[in-house]
C-alpha cells in the first residue's frame, strides 16, 4: 500500500545541471620523453548568470585549464589524461571535433589575452566579425555586415560603420579588446570564458572593459569564467573565486568569503601583497620564491618550499581539499587553523 500512494505523489522536478562542469580534469604535455603535468584535478561548476574566477601566478595552469575547457589545446604535445567536461549536461570531451567546432563561438566563446596576437593582422576587422554570422548562423554578406556594425556599436566603438574597414594594428588596445569580446560575443553564448582581459591595458581602460563585461554578461544572462592573476579585477566582479597553484586547486570559496577569511597560506600571501587602501603606508609582504616547475613538483604541497606555515608533515603528504565552510575548501593541512585566523 505505502509503495502505491508513494508512486502516485507528484515527482518533484529534477535540478537542471549547472552551464558549465568541470570535474576533474588533468592536463599533461609530453615535452621531452617525458609527461608535465600542467593540469591536475581542476573542479568547478558554473551557473548562469554568474561569474566564477580563476586565480593564480603565471604558471599556474589556469589558460590551459580554459583552452582544454574550448577544445584549443595543440594535441600533441598536450594531452587531456582524465576529468570531465560538460556544457548543460552534455559531455564535451570525447566529441567528434567537427560537433565540438559547432558549440565553439556559438555555445561557448573565449576572450584571449592578447588581442593584437588573437585578431588576424591580414583581415580588417568586420571580416573576422562578419565570418561568425556567415559560418555559423549562414547570413549574407549585406545581414553580416550591418550584424558586425551593430555589435561593435554594441561594446562602444565610436563611428563603428566607418571603422568597419579598418585593420586590428589601427587601434587601440582598449579598441583592440573591445573587438575580441564583440567577436566572442556575436552569437550571445551561453558561457564565455574572459582569459587575462585586462591584460597589458591601463588601470582605466581596464575597468571600462569589466565594465562593459558586466553590463554585457547581465544582458545575456551568460555564465562567465573569469581567468586572472589580479585581485583588484576578480574583487568586483567574481561570484565565487578558484586558486589554483602548480596546476592545482589550492582553494576555492565565495569571493567575499575568501577575501574575509583565507584558509590558504598562498591565498593569504596574494592577499597580503596588495595595496589597500586602508592600510596606506603599510609595507606589503611578497611571497618568497618563485612557482615550482611543473616537471620537478616538490614532493608533498606543491607550495610548502615557499610557506612560511610549514611543517615536516607538509614535505611528506599532500593536502587533500578540506572544507572549512559551506562552499569553501582548501588544500592545506592546517586549512582550519588559516581559516579560524581570519584575515591579515
Amino acid at each position: 500500500m505505502t509503495t502505491e500512494l508513494t508512486k502516485d505523489l507528484p515527482q518533484e522536478p529534477a535540478e537542471p545541471p549547472p552551464l558549465l562542469a568541470v570535474e576533474d580534469l588533468h592536463v599533461s604535455f609530453h615535452v621531452r620523453g617525458r609527461d608535465v603535468r600542467a593540469v591536475n584535478g581542476l573542479s568547478y561548476t558554473l551557473g548562469e548568470g554568474e561569474t566564477v574566477a580563476i586565480l593564480g601566478e603565471s604558471g599556474s595552469g589556469k589558460s590551459v585549464a580554459a583552452q582544454a575547457v574550448m577544445g584549443i589545446l595543440d594535441t600533441p604535445p598536450a594531452r587531456i589524461t582524465g576529468g570531465s567536461v560538460r556544457l548543460h549536461g552534455e559531455e564535451l570531451l570525447g566529441l567528434p571535433e567537427r560537433r565540438r567546432r559547432g558549440y565553439r563561438g556559438d555555445r561557448i566563446s573565449m576572450i584571449f589575452q592578447d588581442a593584437l596576437t588573437a585578431l588576424n593582422p591580414v583581415f580588417t576587422v568586420g571580416d573576422q566579425i562578419r565570418e561568425m554570422y556567415r559560418v555559423h548562423r549562414g547570413l549574407g554578406r549585406r545581414a553580416a555586415r550591418d550584424k558586425a556594425v551593430e555589435l561593435m556599436e554594441r561594446v562602444r566603438i565610436p563611428s563603428a560603420a566607418q571603422r568597419l574597414g579598418d585593420y586590428p594594428h589601427q587601434f587601440s588596445g582598449g579598441m583592440r579588446q573591445r573587438i575580441m569580446i564583440a567577436m566572442a560575443l556575436a552569437l550571445e553564448p551561453d558561457v564565455l570564458i574572459a582569459d587575462e582581459p585586462t591584460t597589458a591595458l591601463d588601470v582605466t581602460v581596464q575597468a571600462q572593459i569589466m565594465r562593459l563585461l558586466a553590463a554585457l554578461q547581465e544582458e545575456l544572462r551568460m555564465g562567465m569564467v573569469l581567468i586572472t592573476h589580479d585581485l583588484g579585477v576578480v574583487a568586483g566582479v567574481a561570484d565565487r573565486i578558484v586558486v589554483m597553484y602548480a596546476g592545482s586547486v589550492a582553494e576555492q570559496a565565495p569571493a567575499r568569503e575568501l577575501y574575509a577569511r583565507p584558509a590558504h597560506p598562498y591565498t593569504r600571501g596574494l592577499l597580503a601583497s596588495v595595496p589597500r587602501l586602508d592600510r596606506r603606508g603599510d609595507a606589503l609582504v611578497p611571497i618568497k620564491g618563485s612557482p615550482p616547475n611543473p616537471a620537478a613538483l616538490p614532493p608533498g604541497c606543491p607550495f610548502q618550499p615557499r610557506c612560511p606555515r610549514a611543517e615536516a608533515l607538509c614535505a611528506a603528504e599532500r593536502p587533500p581539499l578540506v572544507t572549512v565552510a559551506p562552499g569553501h575548501e582548501a588544500a592545506c593541512h592546517f586549512a582550519e587553523e588559516v581559516h579560524g585566523a581570519g584575515p591579515e
